[in-house]
Order: C-alpha cells, then sequence, then structure tokens
C-alpha cells in the first residue's frame, strides 16, 4: 500500500474533492433544518434535536455491528464509501417526497426524522470507509497535517453551502422562510452533491491493510507499546470516555444554536446574516487547517488536543456573555478554531492507540463520540434544559445561554478524563518498554 510519502498528488486531489462536496452538503443542508423543523414544521426544542439524535445512533450501531466489521473483514474501505454515499442520495430524495404528504406538519417534521434515520444506516457505510482510508493512506506522523489539510478545504465547501443554503432557505427572500426545505429545493441540490462526490473516490486506491507487502507492518503507527494490548486498550477506552465529555460538550449547543441566534426576543437574525455567523467559523476552520500541520510539528496531538479544548471552552462561554453580534463573531471564530485543532489531534492520537487490524470497528466507536454529539447531547442535554426553563417561566434567551452554561462544563470535565488518560497512556507505555527490554 501507498503511504504519505508515496501517496499521489491524484489520491490527494480526489479525497480533498471529496471532503469539499461532502461539507458543501452539510453547510448546504444541517445549517437550516433545525430553524425549519422547529419554526416551519413546529416541533419543540428537543424535538428538532431529534433528527440528530435516533439518525446518529443507528449511524454509530451500522458502523460499529454491520460496517465496521465488514471493513476489518473485506478491507474495502473505496466501496463503503461509494456505496453510501449513492444510498444516501437517493434515499435523501424520498424523505423529501413523503414529508410532504402529511397535512399535520407535526407529522411531517417526523417523517423527515425517521427519513434521515433511514439514509444514517446507509450513509454510515461512507462515514466508516472514510474514516478508515485516511489512516490506510498516510502515516500517523503526517495525518495531523493531512486532517487540516482536509478541513481546510472542507470550510470551503462548508462556506459556499452555508452562503447558498441561506439563500434558498427562503427563496433568496422572494418566498418564505423554509420554502427551499418544504419545495425540496435543498434536498435536491444535497441529493445531487453526494452523487457527485462518488467519482473522485473511483481515482484512489481502495485502501485495506492487505495491500502491504507479506511480512512488513501495516503501518508505523502502532508502537510496540500498544501491540502487546488486547484490541481494546484501557488507554483508548479512557480517551473515548474523555471524547464523549468533550464532543458531547461542544456539540450539545451545535443544533440549537440557530434557533437561538434567530430568537426574536434575542439577536433575531435572518438567515442571509446566520449564513455570515456560520461561515466565520469556516474561516477559522480554513485558515487553521492551513497551520495545523506546522503546529503538529512543534506540538504533540495530545498538547494540541489540550489546547482545542480549552479554546473549545471560550467559545461556549462567548455565548453565554455575549451582547452583542461582535462578540458572538468572535466567539464563533474561535468554535471553528477548536474544530479543527480537537479533531485532527484526536484522530492522531486515536490512530495511535488502535490496531490496524482494528481499524474499521474502533474507529466507529472514535467517530460515534461525534456522530451522537450533534443530537444525544441535544436531545438529553441542552433541548430539555431550553424547554424546562422556558416552563418554568424564565425567557427563550436565558434559556438557551444556561444550556451554552451546560456545554461548557461538560468539555471542562472532558479535560480532567483526558488527562486521565494521557496518564495511562503513559503508564501502558512505561510497562511494555521494560517488558521489550527484557
Amino acid at each position: 500500500m501507498k503511504f504519505l510519502g508515496e501517496t499521489s498528488k491524484k489520491t490527494f486531489f480526489c479525497i480533498s474533492s471529496f471532503q469539499a462536496l461532502a461539507m458543501f452538503r452539510r453547510g448546504l443542508f444541517y445549517t437550516y433544518l433545525s430553524i425549519y423543523l422547529r419554526y416551519f414544521l413546529g416541533l419543540s426544542v428537543t424535538e428538532t434535536t431529534l433528527f440528530a439524535t435516533i439518525p446518529m445512533i443507528l449511524n454509530v450501531l451500522s458502523q460499529t455491528f454491520v460496517w465496521g466489521p465488514i471493513s476489518d473483514k473485506f478491507q474495502k474501505r473505496r466501496t463503503l464509501i461509494i456505496l453510501g454515499e449513492t444510498s444516501a442520495s437517493v434515499l435523501t430524495f424520498f424523505v423529501w417526497l413523503f414529508h410532504t404528504f402529511p397535512s399535520n406538519k407535526h407529522i411531517a417534521g417526523y417523517v423527515v426524522i425517521i427519513g434521515l434515520t433511514i439514509v444514517e444506516i446507509f450513509w454510515s457505510m461512507s462515514n466508516v470507509g472514510w474514516t478508515a482510508i485516511i489512516s490506510d493512506l498516510y502515516k500517523v506522523k503526517d495525518r495531523i497535517g493531512i486532517q487540516g489539510k482536509l478541513s481546510s478545504i472542507g470550510a470551503i465547501g462548508n462556506f459556499i453551502g452555508v452562503w447558498i443554503g441561506g439563500m434558498v432557505y427562503d427563496g433568496m427572500s422572494k418566498f418564505y422562510n423554509g420554502w427551499g426545505f418544504y419545495k425540496g429545493l435543498l434536498f435536491f441540490i444535497a441529493s445531487g452533491v453526494m452523487l457527485i462526490s462518488t467519482i473522485p473516490m473511483f481515482f484512489i486506491p481502495e485502501g485495506g491493510i492487505e495491500q502491504n507487502p507479506k511480512g512488513a507492518k501495516g503501518t508505523d503507527d502502532v508502537s510496540p507499546r500498544i501491540e502487546g494490548l488486547f484490541s481494546y486498550s484501557k488507554p483508548f477506552l479512557i480517551f473515548i470516555l474523555a471524547m464523549v465529555f468533550i464532543n458531547f460538550g461542544r456539540n450539545s449547543i451545535a443544533l440549537i444554536k440557530p434557533q437561538y441566534l434567530t430568537l426574536k426576543e434575542g439577536f433575531n437574525v435572518s438567515s442571509s446574516l446566520l449564513s455570515y455567523i456560520v461561515n466565520v467559523a469556516s474561516m477559522a476552520v480554513f485558515l487553521m487547517g492551513l497551520i495545523i500541520g506546522k503546529l503538529s510539528k512543534r506540538f504533540s496531538d495530545r498538547i494540541l488536543l489540550l489546547i482545542g479544548c480549552l479554546i473549545a471552552t471560550l467559545y461556549l462561554f462567548g455565548f453565554i456573555l455575549a451582547k452583542s453580534l461582535t462578540v458572538i463573531f468572535v466567539s464563533n471564530f474561535f468554535g471553528g478554531i477548536s474544530d479543527v485543532i480537537i479533531f485532527s489531534s484526536s484522530y492522531s492520537f486515536a490512530s495511535k492507540l488502535i490496531p490496524p487490524e482494528h481499524r474499521g470497528k474502533q474507529f466507529a466507536l472514535f467517530n460515534a463520540t461525534f456522530f451522537l454529539s450533534w443530537g444525544v447531547a441535544g436531545t438529553f442535554i441542552a433541548g430539555p434544559i431550553v424547554d424546562l426553563l422556558v416552563k418554568a417561566g424564565k425567557t427563550q434567551n436565558f434559556s438557551y445561554r444556561m444550556s451554552f452554561l451546560s456545554a461548557a462544563i461538560l468539555v471542562l470535565l472532558g479535560i480532567l478524563i483526558l488527562l486521565y488518560s494521557y496518564h495511562r497512556f503513559n503508564s501502558e507505555n512505561g510497562k511494555l518498554t521494560i517488558e521489550n527490554r527484557k
């Protein structure tokens, strides 16, 4: 198999094209879906989070118990990506079609949620294949840099997607809020982009560790300190627990943040202004993606991960204390910076803890800390906090701010667990080093 020094520019161009298209679709579609469910279809704050919670639970279960094991058994990463994106593309069209049938808008909202759940079962093929193939193609010492470059390229796609989505959502201000979803245009664009994104995948290696020469080690990323451990090492499991708190904290408010910003009693931003706020984070992702590789040569992935988590807490406290949109813009910029640092460095550290032959299944567990954080944390933490405080007589503005506070507390707890995982990692490393010398 080819690794970083040998991986062609054509291969990187193809995977970066896929990343740009994937982030374009996410920015276009998911930035405004929460608002559509909340204000057009009339779901409660907690109910709006279900469109991420239920689908993501099925996504993670499918990755862990179906596609992850299949990926490990057959080592067909690229094939899983192509099949996953194609299936999701076709099914997305039917989600729009079926949600237009009910006359009751509330029921239509649940049709969207159920439809996206079915989409995610198949889409998870692409998720697990994508995560594994990056480790297959690139050496551990360069993965932070590669992930940073992909983040920058993805940020460009996301920027354009959010901008176009903001215009399409209300039909360029010629129709009504929610028009883009209800009439299907946002569904159609997202579906088409998924299909187009499979094209560059046909021009990259299949991936999989069996492509290595016989007798050669799979990669240089699994050091002797890890090879002697069980499939799921203790440092890995503690690290996963830390990432649950960190990701659940910073992402628990992702779905309700647009609702907070569009509150009439709050900042009351339009869909167009919302796109600018979101794209400030995209700009931060782009800029940080360009320099994260250089930072990784000066600082370890563990140090970078801690820095990213601290920046994430600043971002959350900015939203708690903000009295003006200027603070919101600055805070969202910090949020974009933390996204790149946390994702790139945590991926790099996780790849050191995962044996090559178990990448499919164990990366599925790592992915779960991200995918579930968008919905589960919103459904069981951020959403209920807002709904319960509003029912208790508090203002919506105050209630949303308290959800941001709960998010910050979760991240801080995650940092403490992360420090303990580092301690266990160093401890296991020391034990295995001594044993190898005997």
